[in-house]
């Protein structure tokens, strides 16, 4: 059976760890709900995996619906959760609504993902929630606020971790299903983790979140560069290469094809 927000909040109370990978095609996508992952997010960092855009800033909703079609198409189990990109959802409860219901309409996507943890973005997911749209909350490292924050690790002194845990407890408050902590101190992710009775999903977060995200580009050994909290199991880049210089040195020399 296709894996539903409620199933992950069951298994938050049965302990069972949830394996979530980020997807940008069909292809791909087909891929990793074949290998059993139990939750596919459309991650706008396709912006730059796919896109070659220098942050996540730029893409656009429709882009994001083009790219979450081709992964609708091609995946049966996994909970498909699409992330709403920068402006699509800031201005008003109701922008969030309209863009979050093409998520679900025009690309059958069972969910979305905000990032931010302030009051507006607490209300916001409060009236997504009320019209039937389950919600991922996303607090620490919030990518679309870059220019705001950086890169950096968040969460660090008392007061800034306290605040991550408020947030945190806000948004569960909200009616969100299960929440991102992204690049905090592993103690504070532990904090909140055990706060919650919804599952937190962390990358970056140390190992005591209910379930765990990657870039798929990043474990596949693909980016150019990765975040140091990153691990990659294979560097596909590197095969992808020699599969292609193997091909070409075949081609020049009449090798391929053999007959």
């Amino acid at each position: 059976m296709a894996v539903t927000p409620r199933q992950l909040v069951e298994w938050k109370q049965q302990h069972r760890a949830i394996v979530a990978l980020t997807a940008w095609d069909y292809l791909l996508a087909g891929v990793l709900d074949q290998s059993g992952v139990d939750l596919i997010l459309v991650g706008d960092s396709l912006a730059m995996v796919a896109l070659g855009y220098e942050t996540t800033l730029p893409v656009t909703l429709d882009e994001m619906l083009h790219h979450a079609k081709a992964v609708r198409r091609a995946v049966e189990q996994a909970l498909l959760v699409f992330d709403l990109p920068f402006l699509s959802y800031q201005e008003s409860p109701q922008q969030a609504l309209h863009s979050a219901g093409r998520a679900l309409k025009e690309a059958g996507m069972q969910a979305v993902k905000l990032e931010g943890g302030y009051p507006a973005i607490v209300d916001t997911i409060a009236h997504l929630v009320e019209a039937g749209i389950p919600v991922m909350g996303h607090v620490g490292l919030t990518p679309q606020s870059v220019h705001q924050l950086g890169y950096r690790q968040q969460g660090r002194s008392t007061a800034a971790a306290e605040k991550i845990v408020q947030a945190a407890l806000d948004l569960e408050q909200a009616g969100a299903f299960s929440l991102v902590l992204e690049h905090i101190p592993a103690d504070l992710a532990l904090t909140i983790t055990q706060k919650l009775t919804i599952p937190t999903i962390g990358i970056g977060a140390g190992p005591h979140c209910d379930g765990q995200v990657l870039v798929t580009a990043d474990l596949l050994g693909l980016s150019e560069k990765q975040p140091p909290f990153a691990k990659s199991y294979l560097n596909l880049r590197d095969l992808i290469t020699q599969a292609v210089q193997s091909y070409g040195a075949e081609v020049r020399s009449q090798q391929f094809p053999s007959t």
